[in-house]
């Protein structure tokens, strides 16, 4: 109906151009006889005409060009410069007055952030965006009204921002006036005119960067020539892709690492916990042999053997990342701590005391982070692990702890519960809201909340820590769920309630940049220092290892070829998993993050109770879940849970990288019996509900008719 309206729209439209000689308006003599004309009246009451024009670009601000023809650059300027911003001005009180408080009230939340920034920093935003037009001016006006910025500071903002746009625009508007024949287009003022109007965003845009690099290095003295292209602080996952990245295409860079190099996925995160984790998948396939038809004995685990072999899986990976391997790529290691004397001065102690300093044109912050240790009265008198210690601190128990507490309901904390519920150790899990894995759907919460409970874990949801303590010799926590007390004995406690950036002791108070919950950066990663970069844990927003990678790239090319071109790091398509039995495995959105932006989706599921390859092997506990534009293939979100589904993801993340939809999954060739599989079927179920109907109606009647003649 739409489409059909909008089509005898157009052709009548079409018809009445031409029916009306309309088209005679686009002719250059038409212009130049109105131009005459308009300038005859103005010559007869000027100040009349001077009024009507003002108050029609005040509500039509587009007519710049003609302020230039109708009344020279001069007054040109001064009417479209006040009637634009006094439009603009209606516009942004307009929007204030109808949507602000709708807006705000329902986004409080989400924007608070966004509304600090406004109040510091507003005034510098708005007038980069009005000289430099990246976005529509009337765009600008509406969504300034919603934001805290005060009436006053828009318009003179405003005034001063579009003055010199309205000058160029302007004074082409007055080349334009001079025409008299079609061979004037090409004369030198009206061609230095147009290029005035093509070039000046880019010279915009490049003042702008220059005062904003200015306005924040004024108080500090730039060296004359610098040591380094590139000096990358922290030696984990982001840091060594920095490094590697530079040393490829020859810069010259020196990486500071003050601890071990690989950081805290080498050393304390992914490769110990899927090392451990693996040895607790053995042991709980000994115990279910059985439903294989094998007969076997409990499992007898030797704990300490198990935390040796993971500590020898990390000394067999360490290679991968060492400082041989980065020294002989042309990455300079030091190990040290890093400390800033000046925006481009870096201090570095190390370990015997003596200091060094370096300057870098530009320097990458990959500090990492650490985990975040909540402040629990008691805490630090019984003792508590981490993500980060409980390696070092088991690794010479000869048993698992026998009554293990785990604070926290996030991934972290769910793989280790059921790691050491399957080693061996009595497993309680503390989350204090409302589900385990938040993050994910409820029905996702739910199967991971089923699978600990088969492990033996004991999950208290809503139970919120209130204080620990020594009683009778026996460490104790105190929780409550809706004011009601209970006690839990334990003999380890585990904190797994999320990490914190690594911010202190760099000396980036002293530059200016915040050290407060995470390290903020533009869409280029850079800091409020322009040379000064960041990547990784240290900013998130997600904490993973392929994410600080992936921001890596983004924040070395920027750093070393950015006076060329700059890159806005791209977080659409990032995929992530949490290792339990079954795996949970997630890219894109899911349904409760849909419903949270009003994204309007499908879903379609396919359960692993119906694949032939989980069946055999006994994991049918499982289910991909694909969301997907309505009425469309296009893939929003993908969630699986199974066997090796971050695994299967990988798929799913490539299709949605390249925009490949589920009809493209479907039409792929997959091995059988595999559990890929489960993808094509998934595809298969959304192709099944998506059956054009009508047709095949139509094709049984076809077939019928082919039968009887």
């Amino acid at each position: 109906m739409k489409k059909t309206l909008l089509f005898t729209v157009l052709a009548f439209s079409i018809a009445a151009f031409f029916l009306f000689d309309l088209q005679d308006i686009f002719t250059l003599t038409f212009l130049k006889t109105e131009i005459s004309q308009f300038r005859q009246w103005q010559q007869a009451s000027p100040v009349w005409m001077i009024s009507v024009f003002f108050i029609i670009y005040v509500v039509i601000t587009l007519m710049t060009l003609a302020a230039g023809a109708l009344f020279g650059l001069v007054n040109g300027t001064v009417i479209s410069s006040f009637a634009s911003t006094i439009g603009a001005t209606l516009a942004f009180l307009t929007s204030r007055y109808l949507f602000r408080e709708q807006v705000q009230s329902r986004f409080q939340d989400r924007l608070q952030t966004f509304n600090d920034g406004i109040r510091k920093e507003g005034r510098f935003y708005l007038f980069s965006l009005r000289l430099i037009p990246v976005f529509p001016f009337f765009l600008i006006n509406l969504l300034a009204g919603l934001t805290p910025l005060g009436i006053a500071e828009f318009y003179w903002v405003s005034q001063i921002g579009m003055l010199a746009g309205t000058i160029v625009y302007v004074n082409a508007g007055t080349a334009l006036a001079e025409i008299t024949s079609l061979g004037d287009i090409f004369s030198p003022d009206l061609l230095i005119s147009f290029t005035l109007l093509g070039i000046f965003p880019l010279v915009a845009k490049k003042l702008v960067t220059h005062y904003r690099k200015h306005r924040r290095l004024a108080q500090w003295q730039q060296p004359d020539h610098f040591d380094r292209n590139l000096i990358v602080i922290g030696g984990g996952a982001a840091g060594l892709v920095s490094a590697y990245i530079a040393a490829t295409v020859r810069a010259k860079v020196t990486i500071i690492e003050a601890n071990k190099m690989g950081g805290d996925c080498l050393n304390t995160g992914c490769v110990p916990s899927k090392a451990l984790i693996r040895a607790a998948s053995v042991a709980h396939q000994i115990r279910k042999a059985q439903q294989l038809g094998i007969t076997t004995t409990a499992p007898q685990i030797r704990f300490r053997d198990v935390m040796q072999r993971i500590q020898h899986v990390i000394q067999q990976i360490t290679p991968h990342d060492s400082a041989a391997r980065y020294s002989a790529l042309g990455a300079e290691v030091i190990h040290g701590r890093a400390h800033f004397i000046d925006p481009w001065t870096v201090e570095i102690t190390h370990d015997d005391g003596h200091t060094q300093q370096l300057t870098g044109r530009n320097i990458i912050l990959a500090t990492g982070a650490s985990p975040f240790v909540p402040p629990l009265p008691g805490l630090n008198d019984v003792g508590y692990l981490t993500s980060e210690t409980l390696w070092q601190t088991l690794s010479e128990r000869e048993e698992p702890p026998r009554r293990l507490l785990i604070l926290g309901g996030g991934p972290i904390g769910c793989e280790l519960a059921q790691c050491f519920a399957r080693l061996g150790s009595e497993v309680t899990q503390i989350e204090m809201g409302e589900r385990l894995l938040i993050r994910e759907d409820l029905e996702i919460s739910e199967i991971a909340e089923q699978a600990l409970l088969s492990d033996g874990v004991t999950i208290l949801t809503r139970h919120k820590a209130l204080r620990c303590e020594f009683h009778e010799g026996e460490k104790r926590l105190l929780v409550s769920q809706d004011g009601a007390e209970k006690t839990l004995v334990f003999d380890d406690l585990i904190c797994a309630v999320g990490r914190a950036p690594r911010l202190k002791g760099f000396g980036l108070e002293t530059l200016g940049i915040d050290t407060g919950q995470r390290l903020e950066t533009n869409a280029y990663l850079e800091t409020v220092m322009p040379h000064i970069y960041a990547c990784g844990d240290v900013i998130g927003p997600y904490q993973f290892t392929h994410t600080a990678a992936h921001q890596a790239w983004y924040a070395t090319v920027n750093a070393l070829f950015g006076q060329f071109k700059k890159f806005q790091v791209d977080y659409r398509v990032i995929p992530w998993s949490t290792f339990l039995a079954p795996e949970i495995a997630r890219v894109g959105l899911n349904e409760q993050d849909a419903q949270a932006k009003h994204i309007a989706y499908e879903v379609t599921r396919f359960s692993l109770q119906e694949l032939d390859r989980a069946i055999a092997d006994g994991t049918t506990n499982g289910v991909v879940k694909v969301l997907t534009k309505p009425g469309s293939d296009q893939i929003l979100g993908v969630t699986i849970v199974a066997e090796h589904a971050a695994d299967l993801l990988s798929e799913f993340t490539l299709a949605m990288k390249y925009r490949l939809g589920l009809n493209k999954i479907l039409s792929t060739i997959h091995v059988y019996p595999t559990l890929s599989e489960a993808n094509k079927y998934v595809a298969g179920e959304w192709k099944r509900k998506h059956a054009p109907e009508r047709l095949l109606v139509w094709l049984g009647h076809y077939h019928r008719w082919r039968r009887n003649h």
